[in-house]
């Protein structure tokens, strides 16, 4: 700093032309010519000073500017990161893309309305059939007690995009294989669905209910005597709240497709109304069936085992000769209530003669049941459904114990036509310890009448059956 006065005053000193004597600016000048030359080399120095402190600066600015982007790259890095998170965790929030559900069996649901589900059921029977004194050892034969493995299903079913469904099962029981299920199905809208394929026809009740969930070993014996199975068809199904409506065509069964000269087919509706009563639902229905057998069936036959199925020896039996056509009608009554359900079917199959009295034959029965346990009965869409026990074996409890009661009926005897008269006295107890196992133990006493199967001189007499089923489903 004094320097730089130094400088200042001799430069104002010379500017202002300041008259020194000659001997004292001789002498003068050597110190005014050293210091301005310091001067000089003191300002080079600061310009160059200056020039370095300016590179400097320009530098942190680079630096700078730099650090800057650098922030606003990791910034924008961050809220992609942020982004990118909060989309995985959205995705791993949704649903998967296969889901599997347990419903007896793995049900595998895809996307776009795709489903598949093995299924299956195995019902082994224990059965004994006791015949009255006198019965030829032909018919003895088929008497006694007897296994028997009465249904070996295997099958899949599921959905397709776009309404459709699909059900295929076998039936692998007696070393054998035979079509059961095997049908499409399409939902036409809410209530509506259609079927095409091999299916069950529309014949009544009891006939629809699955064999797994029926209150007794076999179904009343019209449902055999008659003819009913499952026929090649297209059958559409009305249903909401308190109405069923069913009507479809149908051939015969694949096994008589299997002959090219098969050429009968029939047409089979049904209707329910189950309105809602007295804490119950009332269930009423009818159906009717009528089939042409176009020459293709020479005769048809009508007959009936004793109460159970290990047996193939039949107390009744009417064959009709010059057969073109049946005609059958049929009604139902039952009430749901809770544990407590009542049950009644009757039906009346009548068959066309070209020339002869066209005989009628008629069967039926009325059951009555009761859960013992705190379960309901299962009732839906016209049809007896799966009891599910509250308290099964698999949440520690017992299961659902069920009794019932039944009396039927089935008369072959008409226009000329002897193939006997019986009736039935039966009770069961069912034993459902989970969902999808169940025990049954059932007992019937049947009254024979005018039978075609004589014993000792006799065609009245009585017989007695004893029947124990174990079954599992899936």
């Amino acid at each position: 700093m004094r320097t730089l006065h130094r400088i200042s005053a001799a430069a104002l000193a010379v500017s202002a032309g300041w008259a020194l004597p000659g001997q004292a600016y001789a002498a003068d000048r050597t110190s005014v010519e050293t210091e301005l030359a310091a001067m000089r080399a003191q300002m080079e120095a600061m310009a160059s000073r200056i020039d370095s402190l300016e590179a400097q600066l320009a530098a942190a600015r680079s630096q700078a500017d730099t650090a800057t982007q650098a922030a606003q790259n990791a910034a924008q890095a961050a809220q992609s990161a942020t982004q990118t998170a909060a989309a995985a965790q959205l995705a791993a929030a949704k649903s998967p893309a296969v889901e599997v559900a347990w419903k007896g069996a793995p049900e595998i649901k895809g996307e776009s309305g795709w489903s598949f589900k093995p299924r299956g059921r195995l019902q082994l029977d224990v059965d004994a059939v006791n015949g009255p004194s006198g019965l030829p050892s032909s018919v003895k034969d088929h008497l006694g007690t007897d296994v028997e493995l009465r249904r070996a299903y295997l099958g899949f079913e599921g959905t397709i995009p776009g309404g459709f469904g699909y059900r295929a099962e076998i039936d692998v029981a007696g070393s054998s294989v035979a079509i059961t299920d095997l049908y499409l199905t399409y939902k036409a809208s809410k209530d509506l669905t259609l079927v095409l394929g091999n299916q069950k026809p529309n014949l009544g009740l009891e006939e629809l209910t699955s064999d797994l969930f029926t209150s007794f070993e076999e179904r009343a014996d019209f449902t055999s005597a008659f003819g009913f199975e499952r026929r090649v068809g297209l059958n559409a199904q009305y249903a909401n709240k308190t109405v069923v409506a069913q009507l479809g065509v149908f051939a015969d069964d694949p096994a008589a497709l299997n002959n090219d000269n098969n050429r009968s087919w029939s047409a089979d509706g049904r209707l329910v109304f189950m309105p809602r009563l007295a804490g119950g639902t009332l269930h009423l229905g009818g159906s009717v069936h009528w089939r042409t057998l176009n020459g293709s069936i020479p005769a048809v036959t009508y007959q009936a085992r004793p109460f159970v199925h290990t047996t193939d020896q039949r107390f009744l039996n009417a064959m009709v000769g010059g057969a073109d056509r049946e005609r059958g009608l049929g009604l139902e009554a039952a009430w749901v209530s809770g544990r407590f359900h009542a049950t009644a079917e009757n039906f009346w199959q009548s068959v066309g003669r070209a020339g002869l009295a066209d005989p009628t034959f008629m069967g039926g029965y009325a059951e009555v049941g009761y859960l013992l346990t705190d379960d309901e009965t299962a009732y839906k869409a016209g049809v007896y459904e799966r009891i599910k026990p509250r308290h099964g074996f698999d949440r520690g409890g017992i299961g659902a114990i069920q009794v019932n009661a039944r009396y039927s009926w089935l008369d072959l005897d008409d226009a000329g036509i002897h193939g006997g008269r019986q009736q039935t006295a039966g009770i069961s107890a069912i034993w459902i310890p989970t969902d999808y196992v169940r025990f049954i133990l059932d007992y019937g006493h049947l009254w024979i009448k005018d039978s075609p199967v004589i014993a000792g001189g006799r065609n009245d007499y009585g017989v007695d059956a004893l029947g124990m089923r174990a079954q599992f489903d899936f």
